[in-house]
């Protein structure tokens, strides 16, 4: 099912459905479609069912989803090094998408993030429309090979799909990975510390909820940003499986002012580790809290309200 064709309307928290999977990663098939097929000698039955399987594959699987292809990345070689982070997006004819319909407020969110999960940044490249081109100051912290997410919904008609699509660039330097990731609720940035409470469990819509705070008081001055109170990206550890949400609920105005509460009502496609970036807004400046999860097989979620080490 895509998630994100069902999370069109803003409501009362967050719903995200963590699914998708990146870059070039195995999809099952469920054994019902393969005996659909062991049954069939048709061509043409083979390949409707084939469509229909892959039509409901969750969004960014590859540089290519939709009739839309991420080309052209380039960005600095080595840690240091002061540069340009580049890409176009192209249509199914080859050339260079120049029309897009804003979503959160922007054309295009870009994502990029290492491999193990670090190096997290998400910010709102420039579009070039002399040349297609998307470009963003860029320099690199740390070596490693990290995910490029481009996020749009191109100006194709009321309903045009959001599209997700993925490229990955490599950074020489001395390369320090990251331990792998612990289960992590609470998270400590710029002096604000947020919480996550609920569970996760595949398969199961469940509530996780966030609360910020500062110096042991409740925030209750967040402030819009991209058209809401908090903006959330999950990855799936492993595969990094990619979905880009944001709260439901009628759009906050400028001078609205929400927390200490975000709720969330999440899905998880599979058990397993999911990482969480929450970013949120106090005082004009954008702060990411980030989490650590693991979503419980079948019907029996785990409950997370306590937890280590913050970012």
């Amino acid at each position: 099912m895509n998630a994100a064709g069902r999370l069109t309307a803003y409501a009362a928290g967050l719903a995200i459905a963590f699914a998708g999977a990146f870059g070039i990663a195995a999809v099952a098939v469920p054994r019902s479609v393969v005996t659909g097929w062991e049954g069939k000698t048709d061509m043409n039955d083979r390949h409707t069912m084939a469509h229909e399987e892959s039509s409901t594959a969750p969004a960014g699987l590859s540089a290519s989803a939709g009739g839309y292809l991420l080309t052209d990345v380039s960005a600095p070689g080595t840690t240091g090094q002061p540069g340009d982070l580049d890409f176009r997006i192209h249509d199914e004819a080859g050339r260079p998408l120049l029309d897009y319909t804003a979503s959160h407020d922007k054309d295009l969110h870009l994502i990029v993030v290492r491999s193990d999960g670090t190096h997290f940044r998400h910010v709102h490249p420039t579009l070039d429309r002399a040349t297609g081109t998307w470009s963003a100051p860029w320099r690199w912290d740390a070596a490693g090979t990290y995910r490029v997410y481009t996020d749009f919904t191109p100006a194709a008609g009321k309903d045009a799909a959001n599209v997700t699509l993925t490229s990955s660039v490599d950074v020489a330097g001395d390369l320090a990975p990251a331990a792998a990731p612990a289960v992590r609720t609470t998270s400590v940035v710029d002096g604000f510390s947020v919480a996550l409470s609920g569970r996760l469990t595949a398969g199961t819509t469940g509530e996780l909820t966030a609360t910020v705070t500062r110096d042991g008081r409740p925030v209750t001055a967040l402030e819009p940003y991209l058209g809401a109170y908090g903006h959330l990206v999950a990855l799936r550890q492993g595969d990094l499986a990619y979905l880009h949400v944001h709260p439901q609920g009628a759009e906050p105005g400028p001078g609205d002012r929400g927390g200490p509460r975000i709720a969330f009502a999440a899905q998880a496609p599979t058990a397993g580790r999911y990482l969480l970036y929450l970013d949120f807004q106090v005082g004009g400046q954008v702060h990411t809290a980030t989490f650590v999860l693991d979503a419980a097989r079948g019907g029996a979620g785990t409950t997370h309200d306590t937890d280590s080490h913050g970012h």
